[in-house]
């Protein structure tokens, strides 16, 4: 076996371990006006809150469709084959439609409050998460709908007091 003749065969045949372990580098690229548009309609409170909205009541669907379907009649042993399963059919539809209207209104308001909040504080942080879950609390455990709307319009007239005054 011959030897190399020059440095520079013996460089190209053995890599040595430092060249291997560096990771390549690269350069950074700037977003297209189609990424940064995208990002603009997903900067928009009202996108973001039909956006969880819908998600939320997909999850509660499927959660209501499940817990449904556990559901079991009282009267069991008194019920024909076809009487439990139209039983478990009505349980599962509304306990899905149910559960569908409540984790909506879960995602609506929650985003909503959140997004509101972070623009009026012009922060992303942990506060805007505790607020908006202070206010969707309250909101999920108001009875009526007067009682409701009294209580988000003190909730947000506290709300901006406190961020004016003492988070800004």
């Amino acid at each position: 076996m011959a030897a190399p003749n020059s440095e520079k065969e013996l460089k190209t045949e053995v890599p040595s371990s430092h060249e291997a372990e560096q990771p390549q580098i690269q350069a950074i690229r700037m977003p297209s006006m189609e990424e940064i548009r995208a990002q603009e309609v997903w900067n928009n409170c009202a996108v973001r809150s039909v956006a969880s909205g819908v998600m939320g009541g997909g999850l509660g669907f499927m959660m209501g469709m499940f817990l449904g379907a556990l559901d079991n009649p009282i009267m069991q042993d008194q019920m024909s084959g076809k009487q439990q399963l139209l039983y478990n059919l009505k349980q599962m539809g509304s306990r899905s439609w149910s559960s569908a209207k409540t984790f909506a209104v879960m995602g609506v308001v929650f985003s909503a409050v959140e997004c509101v909040v972070e623009k009026a504080r012009a922060k992303h942080d942990t506060t805007n998460t505790v607020v908006a879950g202070c206010v969707t609390g309250g909101t999920m455990s108001a009875k009526g709908i007067y009682f409701l709307l009294l209580f988000l319009l003190l909730l947000v007239m506290v709300s901006m007091i406190l961020v004016r005054s003492f988070l800004m």
